[in-house]
């Protein structure tokens, strides 16, 4: 004798639902290492931040460092080179920035005597000279990009030539008096 009667619709429901739910975790198992291949490296992580010690930097000295790639110019600028930007604070600049405002503080005491700077020109991507006591630091003191004659100050500003904005001041924070993390 065959029988008419449905199977129990809640017994069905119940057997859909666990299969739909064993798809969605199987799913996300097999999407997981995909998902985590994406995240950066431990290489990447590392080269993220970049800390350098001050202490070894006289005053005048400048040193180059290296952040994703990119040079970092990190100047101990002398009384007299910050006096000077600060002069220049209110000459006709292209891209007007004031001293103050490219430098940075620690413990609300500005260390206006630490000038951090991305290396690059804004132009066309060189790299200035003014690093080294016998580069060429342009007429007013600062870089000078021999490729196509951009002149920057102390403070990293242009002055005259076809770059268009001032050095880039990188992300950078001050850990202790004589440290700073850049990135």
């Amino acid at each position: 004798m065959s029988s008419t009667t449905p199977s129990d619709p809640s017994k069905r429901d119940f057997i859909v639902l666990t299969g739909q739910a064993m798809m969605g975790i199987s799913g996300a198992l097999f999407a997981w290492p995909l998902v985590h291949s994406m995240n950066p490296s431990a290489d990447v992580l590392a080269l993220s931040t970049t800390e350098v010690n001050l202490e070894p930097i006289t005053q005048g000295q400048a040193i180059t460092v290296t952040w994703r790639g990119k040079p970092i110019f990190i100047r101990h600028r002398t009384a007299a080179e910050v006096e000077s930007a600060r002069a220049d604070d209110g000459a006709d600049l292209r891209d007007k920035q004031t001293d103050a405002a490219r430098v940075k503080s620690f413990e609300d005491k500005e260390q206006s005597q630490w000038l951090v700077v991305q290396g690059v020109c804004t132009h066309l991507g060189c790299v200035p000279l003014g690093q080294k006591p016998t580069d060429m630091k342009g007429e007013f003191k600062g870089w000078f990009c021999p490729c196509h004659g951009s002149h920057y100050d102390t403070s990293g500003r242009i002055r005259k030539g076809p770059a268009p904005k001032n050095l880039a001041v990188p992300p950078y924070q001050f850990v202790s008096a004589t440290r700073i993390k850049i990135g």
